[in-house]
């Protein structure tokens, strides 16, 4: 069976009036490496955890080499064995590009591995540029997986359930880790545990908003890159949403940018021009790794690339902490988010594991 309602909202901790979470992708800053980059994020989860953090998901994006999270369940598994309570997903795997069996398999196992406590948040993007997307898909109608998205779910849902009817070409077939082995036909002391994997749909636009709240599901919005969408797409769902067994009223959280420092600010400027950065190139066709703040700084901005720059950094909060808390607070009363789910990019691992720690302390979540 699905997650419960709990699972799914989780709770306030401290002062912080919304939950908070982690989206992590996993981020290579120059002169760093990946197995850095991969030590890093376990170091955020374990203090995510030990500060009351709801959840901790990691992002599916391929041929980025700044950044190394193509392999979410493989990172969750990681991250799984060095955790033990906080919950654990995928932000999201990008389903077009996996057959439902895989990803089925893949997140069976992860609920075995961390019973109760693993999310697999879906989106139907490709996570990278057309040429890598066709090499992942093995075909070069691309667009045929996106607008199949809706029934690649709900064959998903069957594999998760193990609940094909009779006579379907895949009744006899069970995603394992699942249900079907907690039904073992006959086994002497056999337990029954139908959970599974909690499903999010995850969207930068309408169309994922609309499908889960079609659906009853939570849903989750990356404000952090399609923040003119943001209530737009939040007001589709909630004006979508259909009680399930699954949730009786929509829960949706966003993805927001946010970078807090130690001193005045100053640094965590520094950082967000940086990443800005790798955005410009990346979005040129220029991807690398995330460029250190001092070539950022030393960097010759064209009109269009500013434009572009200002633009985004307008949508990341960032500074003190306590400025990091304002502008949070802020965009939960203007969204009705009902989960902040925080992404710190960085070239710094260490600068963005201390902006957790002082946003935690912000909010005067627990320390362990």
């Amino acid at each position: 069976m699905p997650a419960t309602q709990d699972e799914i909202r989780g709770a306030a901790h401290g002062t912080a009036p919304t939950p908070l979470s982690v989206l992590d992708l996993v981020t290579v800053g120059a002169g760093r490496t990946a197995s850095q980059a991969l030590a890093t994020s376990v170091d955020i989860a374990r203090l995510a955890e030990n500060r009351g953090f709801h959840r901790y998901w990691v992002a599916e994006h391929h041929s980025m080499p700044g950044v190394a999270s193509s392999s979410p369940a493989v990172i969750l598994s990681h991250l799984a064995a060095h955790t033990d309570r906080i919950r654990l997903g995928s932000g999201g795997v990008m389903l077009p590009n996996h057959a439902p069996l895989v990803i089925a398999e893949q997140f069976g196992t992860l609920e075995a591995l961390a019973p109760h406590r693993v999310d697999l948040g879906l989106g139907r993007a490709p996570g990278t540029d057309g040429a890598t997307a066709a090499a992942l898909r093995r075909t070069d109608r691309l667009n045929e997986g996106a607008d199949d998205f809706p029934q690649q779910l709900a064959e998903l849902i069957r594999f998760l359930d193990d609940d094909f009817p009779d006579g379907h070409p895949y009744a006899r077939i069970h995603a394992v880790p699942g249900p079907v082995q907690s039904v073992a036909s006959g086994a002497p002391g056999a337990v029954q545990d139908p959970h599974r994997p909690q499903i999010w749909l995850l969207g930068s636009s309408g169309f994922s908003a609309r499908l889960a709240g079609s659906l009853g599901l939570p849903f989750a919005f990356a404000h952090h890159f399609s923040a003119q969408n943001t209530i737009p797409a939040l007001d589709l769902y909630r004006e979508s949403f259909r009680p399930s067994e699954v949730l009786s009223a929509p829960y949706a959280l966003i993805g927001v940018s946010a970078l807090a420092t130690d001193d005045d600010g100053t640094e965590a400027r520094r950082q967000v021009m940086a990443a800005a950065l790798n955005m410009v190139r990346l979005r040129t066709g220029r991807p690398g790794l995330v460029p250190t703040p001092e070539e950022a700084e030393a960097y010759p901005f064209n009109e269009m690339e500013r434009d572009f720059i200002n633009s985004w950094n307008a949508n990341v909060i960032h500074g003190t902490a306590d400025e990091v808390r304002s502008g949070l607070d802020d965009l939960q009363k203007r969204t009705g988010a009902d989960e902040l789910m925080l992404t710190a990019n960085a070239h710094s691992g260490e600068i963005r594991l201390r902006s957790y720690e002082l946003i935690a302390d912000a909010y005067g979540l627990p320390k362990a």
